[in-house]
C-alpha cells in the first residue's frame, strides 16, 4: 500500500501520495536539467556564467539576442505546450477510461490543424488569424465528435472510433487544401502541420500563457470530479457528482487547452497520448493525475526539441518529427499491450 503524506493548516488538510510527490519532484528536476541543456548547448554555446550575466542585464549584444530572443522564448513555449497537451490528454483519457482517448488520436488536434490550414491557404491568414482558426477548428471538431458519439449512446469505444474516423477525414481535407494552394502558402501550411517551435517569439509565449492562466484554474477545481468520473459514471453518480455537467465542463476546458496549444505550435503529435500514461506508470497510480502529467509533458517536449535541434545540426527539424517518431513506437507498443489484454 502506498504511503500518504498529510499537510495540515487551519481549515485545510491536504493528503498526497508519497511516491507521486517524489516522482513529480524528480520529473521537475529532469525538466529543469533539459531546459538548461537546451539553453546552453544548442548551436552557439553559452556558458552558464555568460547566461547569468545576460539575465542581470549585461553581456554582449549578440549573446543577448541568442538567449533572450531565440532560445528562451522557444524553450518556454515548449514547456507550456508540453504541459498543456499532457493535461488535455490526461482529462480525455480519464473521461474515456481508455489510454487511446487522447485529443490527437480522436481528432481534436487534427481539427485545429484543419482550421489553421484553411485560414492559411484560403484566406492568407498570418500567425494571429491561423491561431484563432485553430482554436475554432478544434472546438468545432470536438462538438462533431461528441454529437455523433452521444447519438450512439455515448460509449467509450464509440468515442474513440468516431474520433479516429473524423481525424482520418480531416487529414484528407488538409492534404487536399495543401495540394490546391499556392506554393508559398502550401509550404507554410506544411511546416505548421508537422508541429514546430522554430521561429517562435515571446508573443506566442504570452498568448499561450494568458490562455492557460484562464483555463487551468477551473480545470484544477474540477480535478476531484475527474478522479471520480474515472472510476465510472455510476460510481461518480453515487458519490453525488453531476455526471453530465461535469463531463461537459471538463471536455470543453480540455478541448480549449488543446486547441490553444495547437494554435501556438501546430499539431505536435503524441505528447498528449504518451505523457499521461508515462506518468501513471511512474507513479504506479490507477488514475491519471494532472500536475505530474503536465510536468512529464513539458519534459518530453523540451527533450524532443533538443533532439530536433541537435540530430542534424546545424539544420533544425520541427519538434513534431521527433515526437511523431517516438510516439509512433509508443503507440505500437500500447496497441500490442491492449491487444494482449483483450485476448489474454
Amino acid at each position: 500500500m502506498s504511503r500518504r503524506l498529510t499537510f495540515r493548516a487551519p481549515g485545510i488538510a491536504l493528503r498526497l501520495d508519497a511516491r507521486t510527490l517524489w516522482v513529480s519532484g524528480a520529473l521537475l528536476l529532469a525538466a529543469l536539467a533539459a531546459v538548461t541543456l537546451t539553453v546552453v548547448a544548442v548551436g552557439i554555446r553559452l556558458p552558464l556564467a555568460d547566461i547569468a550575466e545576460i539575465l542581470r542585464g549585461g553581456g554582449r549584444r549578440a549573446d543577448r539576442f541568442v538567449l533572450l530572443d531565440l532560445r528562451l522564448p522557444r524553450v518556454c513555449l515548449g514547456l507550456l505546450t508540453g504541459a498543456a497537451l499532457a493535461v488535455s490528454g490526461a482529462v480525455f483519457q480519464s473521461l474515456s477510461r481508455n489510454p487511446l482517448g487522447s485529443p490527437d488520436i480522436v481528432g481534436f488536434t487534427t481539427g485545429s490543424a484543419t482550421g489553421a490550414v484553411l485560414a492559411i491557404v484560403v484566406f492568407g491568414a498570418g500567425p494571429v488569424g491561423s491561431a484563432f482558426a485553430a482554436v475554432v477548428g478544434g472546438i468545432a471538431t470536438a462538438l462533431i465528435v461528441y454529437g455523433l458519439t452521444a447519438r450512439g449512446g455515448g460509449s467509450v469505444r464509440r468515442l474513440v472510433l468516431v474520433g479516429i474516423g473524423i481525424a482520418a477525414m480531416l487529414v484528407a481535407v488538409n492534404s487536399y487544401l495543401i495540394s490546391r494552394a499556392r506554393l508559398d502558402a502550401a509550404q507554410s501550411a506544411a511546416v505548421w502541420l508537422v508541429g514546430t517551435l522554430n521561429g517562435r517569439t515571446w508573443d506566442y509565449v504570452r498568448l499561450l500563457g494568458i490562455a492557460l492562466a484562464i483555463l487551468t484554474p477551473p480545470l484544477l477545481l474540477l480535478s476531484r470530479r475527474l478522479q471520480m468520473l474515472a472510476m465510472g459514471e455510476d460510481s461518480a453518480r453515487s458519490l453525488g457528482v453531476p455526471v453530465a455537467g461535469s463531463r461537459l465542463s471538463l471536455m470543453v476546458l480540455a478541448v480549449a487547452i488543446c486547441a490553444v496549444s495547437t494554435a501556438a505550435t501546430g499539431p505536435v503529435a503524441f505528447v498528449a497520448l504518451a505523457a499521461p500514461q508515462v506518468t501513471r506508470r511512474l507513479t504506479r497510480s490507477p488514475r491519471v493525475q494532472l500536475l505530474p502529467a503536465a510536468i512529464t509533458g513539458a519534459l518530453l517536449m523540451v527533450l524532443s526539441d533538443f533532439i530536433a535541434q541537435r540530430i542534424l545540426a546545424p539544420a533544425q527539424l520541427p519538434v513534431g518529427v521527433v515526437t511523431g517518431a517516438v510516439g509512433g513506437a509508443y503507440l505500437a507498443w500500447l496497441l500490442s499491450v491492449q491487444w494482449r489484454k483483450g485476448n489474454g
